[in-house]
């Protein structure tokens, strides 16, 4: 014979109802570590930008430190020196370069897949990235690289 309810038999200790479960506290990341996972995982357009601006701007300091060293040496050259012109050229052609290479590799996600949508939006990241990019490399042209090669 089987117990039933109401029977005086103990019936089994009810279930607690299942809650929430309480998930770990992360630990606190130091500054160096919340930056370094911000580099690993940064988003594609911003990677595209970074480095269109920087291969132009490597692919034109080599000639300017060319140009430097030369006239550091006592190269005399047409047109006298022309660093600091050439230092402005240098700058204005990569922000050009990496504003209208940006805009034809970065589409906006929108759309189906044979369409690309590109907007002055692209155009904008590719000029805000390749300003720091070409002052950063010309810096090191002119305060490292030259002192090194004279």
């Amino acid at each position: 014979m089987t117990a039933k309810p109401g029977d005086g038999a103990p019936s089994p200790a009810p279930r607690p109802a299942p809650g929430p479960v309480p998930r770990p506290v992360p630990r606190p990341r130091s500054w160096w570590e919340i930056r370094w996972r911000q580099f690993r995982n940064a988003p594609r357009p911003v990677v595209r930008a970074v480095v269109t601006s920087l291969v132009t701007a490597v692919a034109l300091g080599i000639p300017y430190l060319v140009y430097d060293v030369a006239l550091s040496r006592g190269m005399t050259l047409p047109g006298g020196d022309l660093r600091v012109l050439a230092g402005a050229v240098f700058v204005l052609v990569v922000v050009l370069v990496g504003a209208v290479v940006t805009w034809l590799i970065v589409p906006l996600p929108r759309g189906s897949g044979s369409v690309t949508t590109r907007t002055a939006w692209s155009a904008a990241l590719g000029f805000l990235a390749a300003i720091p990019v070409a002052y950063l490399v010309l810096v090191v042209v002119i305060q490292i690289l030259v002192p090194l090669l004279r």
